[in-house]
């Protein structure tokens, strides 16, 4: 499979994550986020972001539990909840979040 964003074709395996987190830029998300018919927000950006910083840091993609808590430390209790995460990505904070960001699928995740 494979996404085209900003007329470059980018490989994805076969749930839709990038082969190649290298690959990434912001145009993914956005390519990505129109095939869930989603609009991207300054409040999904802050989660996208938030995300490859993690994975920068700690070279795994979290699982939702440890997404959920993360968040809530670094930018407090009110976005560091499911249901505020879960608004924003309703196919599934980590799942949906991590494939935008470019990140490999967070581990537990089904």
């Amino acid at each position: 499979m494979a996404i085209e964003v900003n007329g470059k074709t980018y490989e994805t395996d076969e749930e839709g994550y990038l082969a190649n987190i290298n690959d990434w830029e912001p145009g993914v998300a956005e390519v990505m986020s129109k095939e869930d018919d989603l609009e991207l927000t300054d409040e999904h950006w802050d989660i996208i972001n938030f995300l490859r910083e993690y994975y920068e840091e700690y070279q795994i993609a979290p699982a939702v539990r440890v997404l959920t808590k993360a968040v809530g430390k670094k930018m407090g209790k009110d976005k560091g909840n499911s249901k505020y995460l879960y608004g924003l990505f309703p196919y599934g904070p980590a799942k949906q979040a991590c494939r935008y960001a470019g990140l490999p699928k967070p581990t537990g995740c089904v």
